[in-house]
């Protein structure tokens, strides 16, 4: 089946992500990918890594093949200054930006598949007087989607989260029964699209310890969880909970479960993270393109150097690939 080319955004420049990509097209793919980047810094970072590559500039009116190994198309996108290889720059900020604005653009219009993007670094980011908390909250902003949810995959087990990048002081306003109800609402819908389950069985967490110990240790989970997880059900959704954090990790609910849902970040992050980190993708649900991630930062320190590991970045490729195709099947029944 053929599909238009999967657009990869490399993000901080000073980073790992350029030489991640640069890693993953050494190989032939089956499908057809473009990069946005400024082609002059996937020249000298390949001279680094010792890495041959091609560089041919993209055009929208090329009907493409699958990959060709270490070839690449690329959409151009000029940096502001060079790059000394992990060294932060806040002139290139506005570069970072550019290129997701540029890639989101052409999966929006139908010139892109989908969406892939390497690590960036919010920290520079804001520095530069750019607001960033995140991918997950710039596209959802900028395609103006109130509600979208983080989720993260693993080969065993998906976690998806309520809230995503907030200080843990606002986690709790931030739950109320209609950011909730629209949350598992978007979060059900997409696994069936998207991963083809027909009834996700969803796990829920509750907010505080032991899931509020019937309201001793906090009611949020009476006033709020349990009343939309209710009326939830009564429309079909498959859920479960909510359940103490302490517990909800333990392998027989994983294993009965097609998703965990947490309700900040690092409820449920780092007990995915603890035996999968380097490996995971981060997927954006709920917006009109498909978005998928790596699991990591830009470990400034390994850029360069050959030992930084592309196996995020590859799987956050492939499952982007499945989901298109996926997509397309069901279009073509």
């Amino acid at each position: 089946m053929k599909i238009k080319p999967i657009i990869i955004t490399a993000g901080e420049p000073a980073g790992i992500g350029p030489d991640l990509l640069i890693q993953i097209i050494q190989k032939k793919l089956t499908v057809p990918i473009v990069a946005c980047i400024d082609p002059e810094l996937l020249f000298i970072r390949s001279k680094q890594l010792n890495l041959s590559i091609k560089i041919k500039e993209y055009s929208s009116d090329i009907i493409y093949e699958n990959h060709i190994a270490k070839t690449l198309f690329v959409l151009p996108v000029k940096l502001n200054v060079p790059v000394k290889t992990g060294i932060l720059d806040v002139k290139n900020s506005a570069y970072v930006i550019k290129t997701l604005l540029r890639s989101y653009d052409g999966c929006l219009n139908g010139e892109f598949s989908a969406i892939v993007t390497g690590p960036v670094h919010k920290g520079i980011i804001n520095k530069a007087g750019i607001n960033f908390t995140g991918h997950t909250e710039f596209f959802a902003k900028y395609s103006c989607c109130e509600h979208v949810v983080m989720m993260f995959v693993s080969k065993y087990l998906k976690v998806a989260l309520v809230t995503t990048h907030l200080r843990l002081k606002d986690v709790s306003k931030a739950i109320t029964k209609e950011n909730l109800f629209k949350i598992i609402t978007v979060l059900n819908n997409e696994l069936k699209l998207k991963f083809n389950i027909k009834s996700p069985k969803i796990y829920v967490c509750g907010l505080n310890p032991h899931a509020g110990d019937d309201g001793y240790i906090g009611t949020e989970e009476i006033d709020i969880i349990k009343p939309v997880l209710n009326k939830l059900k009564t429309n079909g959704i498959n859920l479960i909970g909510p359940i103490s954090s302490d517990t909800l990790f333990l392998y027989k609910n994983f294993t009965y479960s097609d998703v965990i849902l947490v309700m900040y970040h690092d409820q449920g992050i780092p007990a995915l993270k603890y035996k999968n980190f380097g490996e995971l993708v981060n997927i954006t649900l709920g917006l009109p393109v498909i978005r998928t991630s790596v699991d990591h930062g830009t470990a400034l320190n390994l850029a360069g150097t050959s030992k930084a590991s592309s196996k995020s970045f590859l799987n956050a490729l492939n499952l982007a690939i499945q989901i298109v195709f996926n997509i397309n099947e069901k279009s073509n029944l």
